[in-house]
């Protein structure tokens, strides 16, 4: 009889063992890129996650939009509020679809940003991510001209106890 229970025991503990060490939970990471530890978890951004940003040279508002496929990014779509240097041209990108609706300039298309890809916080485009329809300005996490890591990665049950205050839902 205790062999049984000693037996249920350690079962019991390495299922929980193993919830809490095995990566199950996908979540949006923006780290630091030169100081890994300094992060921040969007449970919903494995989802998909928006970026904004104020663009330098016509002075609206940019947003990027991105899905996670696997490991891998994909920016589906841009929204933009008039044409500057570096905005998407719709020749230039086979496949897309360009549209206007109000004020708004629309580009959809399908672009592999690959597993990973990096932004440095601005001092005047005020970087945001949105997740869930809530927008998060990047600066009130992370010093301006901090090189970021953004990546859609899976995370164990520790990982989300351990840094709870850092996890953004």
């Amino acid at each position: 009889m205790k062999t049984k229970a000693f037996l249920i025991s350690v079962i019991f503990f390495l299922a929980v063992a193993f919830v809490f060490i095995i990566p199950l939970f996908p979540v949006l990471s923006i780290s630091n890129r030169k100081n890994p530890s300094e992060k921040i978890y969007f449970i919903d951004g494995a989802q998909g996650f928006v970026v904004s940003y104020t663009h330098s040279v016509n002075k609206g508002r940019v947003h990027d939009y991105y899905r996670a496929e696997g490991k891998n990014l994909i920016l589906y779509r841009t929204d933009f509020v008039s044409y500057g240097a570096g905005m998407p041209e719709i020749e230039e990108t086979p496949g897309a679809v360009f549209y206007q609706a109000d004020e708004t300039y629309t580009m959809e298309y399908e672009r592999k940003v690959g597993t990973s890809f990096l932004l440095s916080v601005g001092v005047i485009a005020e970087h945001s991510v949105t997740v869930a329809n809530n927008e998060y300005f990047l600066k009130d996490f992370f010093t301006p001209k901090t090189s970021l890591v953004f990546e859609c990665i899976k995370i164990p049950a520790i990982e989300l106890l351990r840094r709870h205050h850092q996890i953004v839902r």
